[in-house]
């Protein structure tokens, strides 16, 4: 329950229909958060609202989105603005992969993938951000990946760097927007238990890797709440994810580049 007198705050929450989006959607509504819920599945958002109604205080607004239309952020706003809502929380999670070499595949299925994953996450950013600094307060949570740290590898050519530009940009607002008390961080996870793989086609591949390097969907949610709302720019999610990041900062760069191509050799279709 909230108590009474409570200031109430609200979290916008893109990708909510799965994963991650899910698992953050209701550790802001155990905290007490309302929730606006976006992604393109209607029906799975009108259950995981349902669902956070049942179990949690909070108001829970659905406003599905395609953030693959580049219309869609001010669209997104626009709503938000004419029914009243403010945005104290921006979880930028909405993402996909692109499976195989570079060229296998259309540029507008690139293009449609670079509008989701950089473009929609920069312009919401750009939409929300400023009123969080006149009202100095904010948080907002862009999920990378642990991809974005280490040596890239052949397959997936965008994602990885997709991810290392959501981390250098919130690592940058992060200290632009910090004195008015508006804290951003880049959440880096590695490999979750979702449906990514399943949506990718590559999850037989995927489950021959060992167990003890998967984390779950709720914990990541978990640590990137912490570390959002504890200020820091980057979270890397899980003690074998942060060893395999101090790695890469400290072995020398031809090793890593083998090491990494070698392994993913085993779990990736290329």
């Amino acid at each position: 329950m909230i108590p009474s007198g409570t200031v109430r705050r609200t979290a916008l929450i893109t990708g909510a229909s799965a994963g991650i989006g899910t698992a953050f959607a209701h550790v802001l509504a155990r905290h007490g958060f309302d929730l606006v819920v976006t992604a393109r599945r209607i029906a799975r958002l009108e259950a995981l609202a349902n669902q956070i109604r049942a179990e949690r205080n909070v108001i829970v607004h659905v406003l599905p989105e395609d953030l693959s239309d580049p219309g869609a952020p001010s669209r997104l706003q626009d709503r938000l603005t004419k029914s009243g809502i403010t945005i104290d929380v921006l979880v930028n999670n909405a993402g996909y992969g692109v499976a195989g070499r570079y060229l296998a595949s259309p540029w507008e299925r690139h293009g449609a993938f670079l509008q989701v994953m950089v473009t929609s996450v920069a312009e919401l950013t750009y939409r929300f951000v400023g009123p969080m600094v006149e009202r100095r307060y904010g948080r907002i949570i862009n999920v990378a990946s642990l991809a974005g740290l280490v040596p890239a590898t052949a397959g997936h050519t965008l994602y990885a760097a997709s991810k290392a530009l959501l981390i250098k940009f919130s690592e940058s607002l992060a200290l632009e927007v910090r004195s008015q008390d508006v804290h951003v961080t880049a959440l880096c996870p590695g490999f979750t238990y979702t449906e990514f793989h399943d949506v990718l086609g590559t999850r037989e591949i995927v489950r021959q890797m060992p167990r003890w390097m998967w984390m779950d969907a709720d914990e990541v949610a978990r640590q990137g709440y912490d570390a959002v709302m504890a200020g820091r720019p980057v979270c890397i999610t899980g003690r074998v994810n942060r060893t395999i990041a101090f790695l890469t900062r400290h072995l020398p760069d031809g090793v890593l580049r083998w090491t990494a191509s070698r392994q993913a050799r085993k779990y990736r279709r290329v």
